[in-house]
């Protein structure tokens, strides 16, 4: 896959700039995407009139040359250097990069600033990039990035179901074991968070996929959007399970939450799942190319404002009720541009977006839905299929 680097040329033209640098590993998407490479110790990606440099250890040199999706690459030990100290390495990237006739960098708003420092001490004008321009151009997806992402949801989706699966083959802790009443049982031991997210990460890897953290709250926990967790889980509460797993193969992300409840949950929950998917469904109605993430955000807030319910658009310093966005952009990283939030960017064909609203209180728990669709010519595709249920039988 190759990108459409032709945003970044207009833009190196507009600030007056001959390339664009990047010094980091593969773990900054912006590296990943320019250079194509899975370096897992920092090298140098240098665009510059129209054409990819990688500078590399040799220890990736042979690697470099298979894999990465570069016009050149070189090493270390073209330009002197093998073990030398902090000045040697600057000389060497001040070469590297005056080799390939650019006198004026730009380079990525969090780059190293010692790099950026020790490049200027060699003469070269070294410019920020203060509008973070490869995340931008890295929002719209090539139907072959599309594809990337919806692999990774059906694992994604496999993952979850191995999840509901578990709980909804637990037992429920007889009443009269007192502090334990109400617990879920699996083989006898209580069904933990732990336990939960160890079946839905090896499902994953089992597809191909990973992930670092995943969330499975149940109750009060549930109440934080981004409480990862943990201990036992009991019957007729919320429990939200959201899994964001990247391929490793192609190293997309993809991203999806249900809220399940292993019996029937209190009248409150039921009540807001509803909301909640009658939110989910406004939202999605107002994604189309040239709406914009407000507009989404909007979509979902008025749902529930209507139905009385706080919102950050309503409250900006409440606590409980919808107190985050309604979604975001989804690639190489789980969290990219567009945002779905007040002041959210115009949306475009080849947009990858998450739609995600919620509700939640420590009185009651946490609901939270969540699609991934993809914007569309006339509208959007969603890229998950799975079903939207609250009790598991």
């Amino acid at each position: 896959m190759d990108p459409d680097l032709s945003r970044l040329d207009e833009y190196l033209a507009d600030v007056g700039a001959d390339g664009y640098l990047i010094d980091a590993d593969q773990d900054d998407s912006n590296q990943l995407y320019l250079s194509g490479f899975t370096g897992p110790d920092p090298f140098l990606t240098l665009y510059a009139d129209g054409e990819t440099h990688l500078l590399v250890s040799g220890l990736e040199y042979g690697r470099a040359r298979d894999e990465a999706r570069a016009d050149t690459v070189e090493r270390h030990a073209d330009y002197g250097f093998e073990y030398g100290g902090r000045d040697e390495r600057l000389e060497m990237y001040a070469d590297f990069v005056a080799d390939k006739g650019v006198e004026t960098a730009v380079m990525p708003e969090r780059g190293p600033v010692g790099t950026a420092d020790g490049l200027r001490d060699r003469g070269l004008d070294v410019q920020v990039d203060a509008e973070d321009v490869l995340t931008e151009i890295r929002a719209t997806k090539t139907d072959a990035e599309v594809e990337h992402v919806r692999e990774a949801q059906r694992a994604n989706e496999a993952a979850m179901a191995a999840a509901e699966d578990l709980i909804a083959a637990a037992e429920v802790a007889d009443e009269g074991d007192d502090a334990d009443a109400g617990v879920l049982l699996f083989e006898g031991e209580p069904l933990t968070s732990e336990r939960v997210t160890e079946a839905i990460e090896v499902t994953l890897l089992r597809h191909g996929c990973s992930l670092d953290q995943t969330i499975v709250a149940g109750g009060a926990q549930a109440a934080d959007p981004h409480n990862r967790g943990s201990g036992a889980l009991r019957a007729n509460e919320a429990i939200i399970l959201d899994i964001f797993p990247r391929d490793k193969s192609s190293h997309y992300n993809a991203d999806m939450t249900r809220t399940l409840s292993k019996g029937e949950p209190s009248e409150t929950v039921r009540e807001w799942f509803e909301l909640t998917e009658e939110a989910l469904e406004a939202a999605l109605e107002a994604v189309e190319p040239g709406a914009t993430g407000e507009d989404v955000h909007a979509a979902a807030c008025e749902v529930y404002e209507e139905a009385g319910e706080p919102t950050f658009r309503t409250d900006p310093e409440t606590e409980t009720g919808f107190i985050h966005s309604t979604g975001h952009g989804i690639g190489l990283d789980v969290h990219e541009r567009p945002r779905l939030a007040s002041g959210g960017e115009e949306l475009q064909p080849g947009h990858v977006i998450t739609v995600e609203p919620g509700l939640y209180d420590p009185a009651v728990g946490g609901v939270r839905i969540e699609d991934l669709v993809v914007v569309t010519e006339d509208g959007y595709e969603n890229l998950t299929d799975y079903p939207v249920e609250l009790v598991v039988e």
